[in-house]
């Protein structure tokens, strides 16, 4: 059975940005059948009879939700690490004051250009990269920790570096780089993302930052990353304590279904944001229930299972591939990672 050790849970998916590779396609108006305030209690109530996960709010835009401090404070009291994902533009001084009374411990923004001419390109807002680099301003001013997501593709794979020093100067805790999934409006970027040999060397850079900048570093929806990471430590004979950093763990690749969960605004779960499988509704079941009897999360728990190489790849328990981007390459979720170069051993330790 999986350690839940992280949810993410789209509170809504009304936004006032309409980015370019949003997984839900969210729009600037309120949406049918969310969840309501009680049922997000009694969600958490739920969770925590058997787990104590980091919960990430998101969207859409938690900030647009009315009940969004009454959510993060019921949470913040069941003993949960209560994180918050933010485009910034709505961040304000109130708002983080709101944020530190209610117990979120960290927020994230995502900064997908190192200009606002890049930036707001892929945001399709102009003024959202100001907006960005206010709401951090103000969570560096008023004592919020911050962590800043970066989400790769052709378009800004030659500002990386720029980015990341601009991450560094803005004061962010953290860096997370995710890889573009080709889903929601991500499909009509699918040839903005990036191929296996670019993928494979921005993992190798990436890894080679971790000891030069003064924030932690975690690749997401990049599971090789963690094949890369064992690769290098070992060949260079570091000894890497991979479940350390806190909100930063580094654990395995691909979480979804073993570790992690996501939830919709409706209260589908998924294995993950990217992996649109209904795996049950809360409304329907419990989230324990559909946590621990999902045919597909545990199709996702047995490795045995897996696919291609990944079946027989030494690294599936570190990396797992993508499942995401194997289903949508494939329709078929224990597929091969279709964006990996490594050439597993002919056969796979037991």
């Amino acid at each position: 059975m999986g350690n839940l050790r992280l949810v993410a849970w789209e509170v809504t998916r009304s936004c006032n940005l309409a980015c370019l590779h949003c997984r839900a396609a969210a729009q600037d108006r309120p949406y049918e059948n969310e969840l309501k305030t009680e049922e997000c209690f009694q969600l958490l109530d739920n969770i925590a009879t058997f787990a104590q996960p980091i919960i990430i709010l998101t969207g859409g835009e938690p900030l647009l939700r009315p009940d969004i401090f009454d959510i993060a404070a019921y949470g913040h009291e069941k003993g949960f690490r209560m994180t918050m994902a933010v485009n910034g533009t709505l961040v304000t001084p109130e708002t983080i004051l709101k944020m530190l009374d209610s117990g979120i411990q960290r927020i994230s923004i995502s900064l997908d250009g190192a200009s606002a001419a890049s930036h707001d390109a892929f945001r399709q807002v102009r003024g959202a990269f100001d907006g960005a680099l206010r709401g951090m301003a103000h969570a560096r001013e008023g004592g919020l920790d911050f962590q800043v997501n970066t989400t790769i593709t052709q378009r800004n794979l030659h500002e990386l570096g720029a980015i990341q020093d601009l991450v560094v100067s803005l004061g962010a805790v953290a860096h997370h780089i995710f890889l573009l999934v080709p889903m929601g409006r991500g499909k009509d970027l699918a040839e903005q993302g990036i191929n296996a040999r670019q993928y494979e060397e921005t993992l190798h850079w990436f890894y080679d930052q971790k000891s030069k900048v003064p924030m932690q570093l975690k690749a997401t929806c990049a599971p090789h990353y963690y094949r890369i990471l064992r690769q290098r430590a070992k060949s260079e004979g570091v000894n890497v304590d991979f479940q350390t950093f806190g909100l930063d763990a580094v654990s395995r690749g691909c979480l979804g279904g073993t570790g992690f969960a996501f939830i919709s605004h409706v209260g589908i779960v998924q294995p993950c944001g990217y992996l649109e499988l209904d795996c049950g509704n809360i409304r329907e079941k419990p989230f324990r229930e559909i946590w621990e009897t999902s045919r597909i999360f545990q199709d996702l728990r047995d490795f045995k299972k897996y696919e291609g190489k990944c079946g027989r790849c030494e690294y599936v328990r570190v990396c797992g591939g993508c499942r995401a981007r194997a289903y949508e390459s494939t329709g078929n979720y224990l597929a091969s990672e279709p964006l990996c170069m490594y050439q597993p051993a002919e056969k796979s330790p037991s």
